[in-house]
């Protein structure tokens, strides 16, 4: 029964709100379109033209004309031409006749691609079924000139393949761009791909090919691709600008990266938005969160928050010598909230930890003799990795796929392979956050029940909390005091769920007295201070922890001469950072390019003047105007 009286209540609220929010009903006839599957060729040349081919696989419902439009921006792209239209249905290859005026109704088997009166490039055509339904492949081609544009550094194809007024929907949408020629490295081809669903890819499927996808394509979303491939490609183009044009583009496209990572949060949270959104059964909603409350309450009561056994203050040993970074931070940091932000600690303590075994080794090489300016490298070596835990063997493998040559790689250089794979970069950074949550699991220092119910409670209290600031401004009291009080017995539960076991409650105190430690070190008065080379295995946690330049301040303090003790040689891992900027610059620089590059390989942005708008022209419809009680007769477009 309180299933069903919720179920009612959703229902309630959407129509409500729908009611609320549309100033228009629109009554159009029982014509329909879907596109089955929508696919783009398309092929960039030499003279910075783009030959398209467009193939539209489309269930058609009593509609008499299909089209396409093109924003015209002679910034962008110069004219369309050598337009054709084929029908491809059952094998057939039937080429529609070119007529040179607009209709609104096209005549079947024929079509026009000229500017329209709106003022837009329109490919229309006519499809003849008036009275009938039916599927139909259509192969839509076309010559665009100037489509690339020609920089100092790159060239760039910016391309709206769909609009924002493109009116059908579509299963599937897929594309390909072939490039002028192939490139001497897949990394010379930059690529980002726009979408509002967010539900697409984008990736250089070959040194001279781009491929994009986007599943469940729902009208009214653009679909626009960004490039930058070398220049020497494109011999000629009339859009050619004697400026660079890379530093632009990462600065738009990370800055469209960011809006995107900030409405994927939205959509995790807005179906519990949405369960309360706008509703003005005040009442109901009230019963039913009270309700909610009072089995918080209950939730709330019945959790016995673990804690250590011994209090510490300090602790001078390694709390577990075969912990990796990221284990000892998940376990330092529990409950776990920016996994992401703080990765790229953990990837350089993971590369030093991994040069301690063997399998990677480092060096610092000065520009030139009278610069102050260094180079890091990082060298593998070489060795099988089967032995090493998952953590590490996947950054070993990341690094060992960004090395072109010679077995090792430059700092700046895996910056830009960071920031030139952000699918990649997500990729490692879940399986990371995944293979450290298993290994926790099954060591019996997590309990992954409890941390699947301490991220649903914490994603509860984020949307009560929300809808009491919204429910607030409407002055819907009542509703508003109840939201607050849920969301403050979810914060309550989240603070008390015990994500770690007993056993790892009991770590966490010891890696939390580790740290103190090192931080305190030389305030401390102690009689027996850890061997210098034991500072090399800290110094891996003090990295993954963030706090590796105090404690190298710490060990200065101590070992005033610590850089040139004999016990540290130019292959110990802390001569390396005496003499290098590793800890300032190199995690610095890792944590900024996975942050500047998470997701931003698709998402929403651009706003380029592409192919976009496109759809069907049924019978003239009547709309209803509820604000004027008039009614006029217009064109559905």
């Amino acid at each position: 029964m309180k299933k069903l009286f919720s179920k009612i209540t959703f229902i309630l609220l959407v129509i409500l709100f729908s009611l609320l929010c549309s100033k228009n009903v629109v009554k159009a006839d029982s014509g329909s379109l879907n596109l089955n599957k929508l696919e783009f060729k398309a092929q960039v040349n030499s003279d910075g033209s783009m030959d398209v081919t467009e193939m539209w696989d489309i269930d058609i419902s009593r509609t008499n004309t299909l089209f396409k439009t093109f924003k015209i921006d002679e910034e962008r792209y110069s004219s369309i031409t050598d337009v054709k239209v084929v029908e491809k249905t059952n094998g057939k290859n039937y080429t529609f006749s070119q007529i040179n005026q607009e209709m609104y109704h096209v005549t079947a088997n024929s079509f026009y691609a000229l500017k329209n009166s709106k003022g837009l490039f329109e490919i229309a055509w006519g499809v003849g079924m008036d009275n009938s339904y039916g599927n139909r492949v259509y192969e839509i081609s076309y010559h665009v000139n100037d489509a690339v544009a020609k920089y100092d550094d790159f060239a760039e194809l910016y391309w709206q393949f769909v609009g924002e007024d493109f009116s059908i929907n579509a299963d599937k949408i897929t594309g390909t761009i072939i490039l002028p020629d192939k490139v001497n490295d897949i990394q010379e081809i930059k690529v980002w791909g726009h979408t509002e669903g967010l539900n697409g890819e984008i990736y250089a499927s070959g040194k001279d090919e781009i491929k994009f996808q986007v599943n469940d394509y729902e009208a009214g979303n653009m679909v626009e691709i960004r490039t930058l491939f070398p220049n020497s490609m494109i011999k000629s183009s009339a859009r050619t600008y004697n400026q660079a044009i890379y530093d632009e583009v990462i600065k738009e496209e990370t800055k469209w990266a960011n809006q995107a990572n900030l409405k994927r949060q939205w959509v995790e949270i807005k179906d519990g938005v949405i369960l309360v959104f706008g509703i003005y059964v005040v009442l109901a909603l009230c019963i039913i969160f009270i309700e909610k409350a009072v089995k918080y309450g209950k939730t709330l009561i019945g959790i016995q928050k673990y804690k250590p056994d011994q209090k510490l203050d300090y602790f001078r040993e390694l709390p577990k010598e075969d912990a990796t970074p990221g284990e000892a931070l998940y376990i330092l940091r529990e409950p776990y909230k920016t996994f992401r932000t703080c990765f790229g600690n953990i990837f350089s303590a993971n590369i030093l930890n991994l040069k301690l075994k063997g399998y990677l080794d480092l060096k610092v090489v000065k520009e030139n003799e009278n610069s102050k300016k260094e180079k890091i490298y990082i060298i593998d070596m070489n060795k099988d990795i089967d032995e090493l835990k998952r953590e590490e063997r996947n950054t070993i493998i990341f690094i060992r796929n960004a090395i072109k040559q010679n077995n090792e790689i430059e700092m700046k250089e895996l910056e830009k392979h960071i920031k030139n794979n952000p699918s990649k970069v997500q990729s490692l950074i879940e399986r990371t956050k995944s293979i450290i949550e298993n290994s926790l699991s099954k060591q019996k220092l997590l309990d992954k029940k409890n941390n699947k119910e301490h991220s649903k409670y914490r994603a509860k209290a984020s949307t009560y909390y929300f809808m009491f600031f919204f429910t607030l401004i409407y002055m819907l009291i009542p509703l508003s005091i109840v939201l607050l009080i849920n969301g403050i017995l979810c914060s309550r539960i989240v603070k008390k769920t015990n994500v770690l076991t007993q056993e790892g409650i009991n770590l966490k105190e010891k890696w939390k007295g580790l740290k103190k430690y090192m931080e305190d070190f030389s305030l401390l008065n102690e009689k027996e201070v850890p061997a210098v080379t034991v500072w090399e295995k800290y110094l891996v946690y003090a990295t993954a922890f963030g706090i590796a330049d105090k404690v190298l301040k710490q060990l200065k303090t101590v070992y005033p001469d610590i850089d040139t003790l004999d016990t540290i040689n130019t292959t110990s891992s802390l001569y390396f950072m005496y003499h290098s900027n590793f800890s300032s610059s190199f995690s610095s620089s890792i944590n900024s390019s996975i942050s500047s590059t998470y997701s931003s390989g698709s998402g929403s942005g651009g706003g380029f003047s592409g192919g976009g708008g496109g759809g069907r022209r049924p019978e003239e419809a009547v709309v209803e105007d509820r604000n004027t009680c008039q009614q006029n007769l217009v064109r559905i477009f």
